[in-house]
């Protein structure tokens, strides 16, 4: 998995490129969120739509980085979620877990 990060306003936008599927990948998003929360920055949206693939470890990631978020006060949004991203979320219930939107402009707006 390739991470990229960009920000708008107070809003930072995680896209993930590839397959995510633990090992390295787990510990560079968790890093990078840590870093944002230390900066004051708790709004994130994670752009999936670039996402190939995502087993349940994968999963295991995204539920790490939404508990890390909410417990330091933060929230954290899927956007641009995957037709198989979206069967898995919904298969493990996780669908009502997390606010899904279809675009990144949405999960933007939604902060408001």
């Amino acid at each position: 998995m390739k991470l990229t990060h960009r920000e708008v306003s107070d809003i930072v936008i995680f896209e993930p490129k590839g397959k995510i599927m633990g090992g390295p990948d787990a510990t560079l998003l968790h890093d990078k969120l840590h870093d944002f929360i230390d900066q004051g920055k708790k709004k994130v949206v994670i752009d999936l739509s670039k996402v190939e693939w995502m087993n349940s470890t994968g999963l295991g990631i995204l539920i790490s980085g939404l508990t890390t978020m909410r417990n330091n006060g933060g929230e954290l949004k899927l956007a641009g979620v995957t037709e198989k991203i979206e069967s898995l979320l919904t298969i493990t219930k996780l669908i009502t877990v997390f606010e899904s939107y279809d675009s990144v402009d949405q999960a933007l707006e939604s902060f408001k």
